[in-house]
């Protein structure tokens, strides 16, 4: 699922440019708009091995808990559970990187997406609350694993709709050649994004809201201010059937002033969870072009991205919480499973757990008790690797015999939360603390994804040569960089 951060009101690539984080051993240009088909992995003699053993077990994830015959993929493993539309968009931008990595053929990565894109394709929309899996374009939160329909009161939600879009639109992008297979793919990737009512999803003014259910309505809150949900206003932007206005890019904005603050060090638009920082870069290359308000601000999202992976490790390294590890090298807090919604009252004090949360810190307080997740260090890997990767390896290392198995990185873990009661997910080891029992599919897609792009640009390369995301980017008022233009 994806966490809420509200302020309420509630391909060809493109030709390489100076860009302000040093590349990794093995990004080189893109050749056309399939990509170059060398061996990816043959490349980045420099990259740890652990790193590329996550990477390949991350990607297994996607390709064996998905229902093959649909596409979707689960909220979660392995508890039983519904898929999330979320979880869905990053599987369809994983099956490139599988080919890029020769963890499976291209035939095999047509043959899936295919699957999944006829599916969404085909799906009832209606505004029913039973037998569908969306309305107006839009796609339910969670969807029944196997149905694909609706899963019990989940709501319509544009966030999540926006993710799963963003892989449609890249798998267009990603295979552009002359073959059957792939021509189907990009009509149906067409097809989809077209039917997106973005106009609709304004139910007052300029903001586009949250989401819609069949028995309430609209959701009371509008997206507003500096979140994940930066990459609704850009697909809503870039629509070529029902585009939002520039204006709703000016309202989305209108609340950063108000985020805009200094944080363990460092100046920066604030979003208390990491993820809100991440999930907008997985498709879109964000180094180097700026909007009017980070003109004014003096630096780009990535860079902002960046000053939040340092703000996080220095948080860790105050440690203001007295959380048990937190250091230089273990650190990463995010939406992530807790062990228990439960406060504790002992000699050391008064803690509060908590279940499924959206963890961070920002100017104004923390939300933090000491469960970190591997996601929030991982998936920030193109920001600052100077502290991802020495953090990532320092995870394995000292917890891996607990927190790391058949998909990568279990999903979250405590080591302060030594007490004997009741846990929703996971489980208690003496002596250690709580261990999520579940990979999540949206943080396994986040971790996958910007691995990737640490590594060789895939997605962001690709992405660029989309003309719906580049008009929105273009409306949204970016210039600079690879999209031209003046930078300030």
């Amino acid at each position: 699922m994806v966490l809420l951060l509200v302020t309420a009101s509630a391909g060809a690539a493109a030709q390489e440019v100076k860009l302000p984080m040093a590349r990794s051993a093995d990004e080189a240009p893109a050749g056309d708009a399939q990509v170059e088909r060398e061996t990816a992995s043959a490349r980045a003699p420099d990259l740890d091995p652990f790193v590329r053993e996550l990477q390949e077990r991350t990607f297994r994830f996607f390709w064996e808990t998905a229902n093959s015959e649909n596409g979707l993929i689960p909220d979660r493993y392995p508890t039983s559970s519904y898929s999330s539309i979320a979880a869905v968009g990053f599987g369809l931008t994983t099956y490139a990187i599988g080919v890029e990595r020769g963890y499976i053929t291209r035939a095999q990565a047509q043959q899936r997406v295919l699957a999944t894109l006829r599916f969404l394709a085909r799906a009832p929309q209606n505004g029913n609350a039973r037998g569908a899996a969306g309305y107006r374009g839009f796609f339910y939160h969670f969807l029944d694993m196997k149905t694909g329909e609706r899963f019990k009161d989940s709501e319509l939600s544009t966030v999540d709709t926006a993710i799963l879009l963003a892989g449609a639109l890249f798998c267009q992008s990603y295979f552009a050649g002359p073959a059957p297979e792939d021509v189907e793919i990009r009509a149906l990737a067409e097809e989809i994004y077209r039917r997106a009512d973005w106009q609709w999803a304004q139910r007052q003014g300029p903001a586009i809201s949250l989401g819609w259910s069949p028995e309430e309505g609209f959701l009371r809150y509008d997206w507003r201010g500096y979140n994940e949900a930066m990459l609704v206003y850009l697909l809503a932007l870039g629509s070529p059937t029902f585009p939002v206005g520039p204006d709703a890019w000016t309202e989305w904005t209108s609340t950063y002033d108000a985020q805009w603050g200094t944080v363990f060090g460092q100046e920066l638009l604030t979003c208390p969870a990491m993820f809100g920082h991440q999930y907008t870069h997985v498709w879109t290359d964000l180094r180097d072009i700026r909007d009017a308000y980070m003109k004014r601000r003096g630096l780009d999202y990535f860079e902002n991205s960046r000053r939040a992976v340092y703000a996080q490790r220095a948080y860790a390294i105050a440690n203001p919480r007295g959380c048990r590890d937190y250091g230089a090298t273990v650190w990463g807090i995010t939406a992530s499973d807790g062990p228990a919604d439960v406060e504790i009252v002992n000699a050391s004090g008064r803690r509060l757990f908590r279940t499924y949360s959206a963890r961070g810190i920002d100017a104004t307080g923390r939300s933090d008790d000491c469960t970190l997740a591997p996601t929030a260090v991982v998936a920030s890997m193109p920001f600052a690797p100077e502290l991802v990767i020495p953090a990532t390896l320092e995870m394995h290392r000292r917890y891996g015999q607990y927190i790391y198995s058949t998909y990568g990185f279990l999903d979250s873990f405590n080591r302060t939360f030594l007490f004997d009661v009741p846990v929703r997910h996971g489980r208690h080891i003496p002596g250690f603390g709580w261990v999520a029992g579940d990979y999540l599919g949206i943080a396994q897609g986040a971790m996958l994804t910007m691995i990737e792009n640490y590594r060789s640009a895939l997605i962001w390369r690709v992405m660029r040569t989309n003309p719906y995301l580049r008009r929105g980017l273009e409306q949204a008022g970016f210039s600079g960089g690879w999209l031209g233009g003046p930078r300030s």
